[in-house]
């Protein structure tokens, strides 16, 4: 049997959850790999057949998406190029992470896409959302990867469609420990702004983990390098705390490892606005920005011993059977 696995690009968090689900899906058939996005950071550990350009959120500078850089990014004619020329005729099964190209793919030449995704559980009607109804970002969710039927993973189960968060291997295996620093990954947020917030805060060691700086550097009790994948869990694993975006697998790994959590979730993002309001609801700290104004509620984070307690429990291959034995064509079972 031949499976079609497409990947957003966008950020991290989808190739993380890949690097779990993928070896996953080789176990049980003959997997090929897209990934369509400009916005990653990981290096995956198995070959990606197809690389495309897609349709990729651009980070801004001051906490939020830059809308206008994210239009200019995309044409119409590359986007219907790459979606007419996908070869999904060759799959007896695509499974698509909120990518774009296959999802449009299949919805146009009525093949059966099956969505597993983060933003599928985000957008159920079950999931909490936040008191603010963001109507074009809701549109975007629901229209950016259509798929026919749909599963996801949240921080809870709302319903039997919904999984706790695929935790990868590499994160379970970490050997967690508390050396006094704080992790900070936020790439909305630009490095001089940053400084200015987190200096702030002197007597905190603050670990930044940057997506607009290739060189690292230290600055008072601030030390900056750029993202990377090892680097990056190993300085979560041994923190004291994690601050973040309100992206999905970043938060549920700072959950998983037992660190208190504080986020912000990013201007323009429904999706993490969507998280912020789950979050909050499991017992987690969220503050709109970084401005001095939101101090006081960074301060009594830091002097907090609370980190929410959860299970998120090693599933990944069953998801993926059952999933299998349900859609999968009998022909090929």
């Amino acid at each position: 049997m031949k499976i079609l696995y497409a990947v957003q690009g966008t950020g991290n968090g989808h190739l993380s959850r890949a690097m779990d689900v993928v070896p996953c899906l080789q176990k049980r058939a003959d997997v090929d790999v897209l990934v369509s996005g400009i916005q990653a950071d990981l290096e995956l550990p198995f070959a990606v057949k197809y690389r495309m350009h897609g349709l990729s959120f651009i980070f801004g500078k001051k906490g939020g998406v830059d809308l206008w850089k994210t239009f200019m990014s995309s044409t119409v004619r590359r986007l219907v190029h790459e979606v007419n020329t996908l070869p999904i005729e060759n799959y007896d099964l695509v499974i698509n992470d909120f990518e774009p190209i296959s999802a449009w793919a299949c919805s146009t030449r009525e093949k059966l896409c099956i969505g597993l995704s983060h933003q599928a559980a985000a957008m159920d009607v079950q999931a909490p959302k936040p008191k603010d109804q963001d109507m074009l970002g809701k549109f975007i969710m629901r229209n950016y990867a259509p798929a026919s039927i749909n599963y996801g993973f949240h921080f809870k189960r709302y319903n039997d469609r919904i999984f706790t968060p695929v935790i990868r291997q590499q994160v379970r295996r970490l050997d967690v420990r508390d050396l006094g620093h704080y992790t900070v990954y936020l790439p909305a947020y630009d490095d001089a702004r940053l400084l200015k917030q987190l200096m702030r805060f002197p007597d905190i060691r603050w670990e930044v983990f940057s997506k607009h700086n290739k060189t690292p550097f230290v600055l008072r009790n601030v030390s900056v390098q750029p993202i990377a994948n090892e680097k990056f869990i190993q300085s979560m694993a041994t923190s004291a705390g994690v601050l973040c975006g309100a992206g999905f697998e970043t938060p549920a790994e700072a959950l998983y490892l037992r660190k208190k959590l504080l986020v912000v979730p990013m201007k323009n993002q429904y999706e993490q606005h969507l998280n912020a309001a789950a979050l909050g609801e499991l017992g987690v700290p969220v503050i709109k920005s970084l401005k001095p104004k939101n101090d006081v509620a960074i301060e009594a984070w830091l002097n907090s011993r609370h980190a929410v307690a959860v299970d998120y429990p090693d599933c990944t291959q069953a998801i993926v059977d059952d999933l299998l034995e349900v859609h999968l064509p009998k022909t090929v079972v």
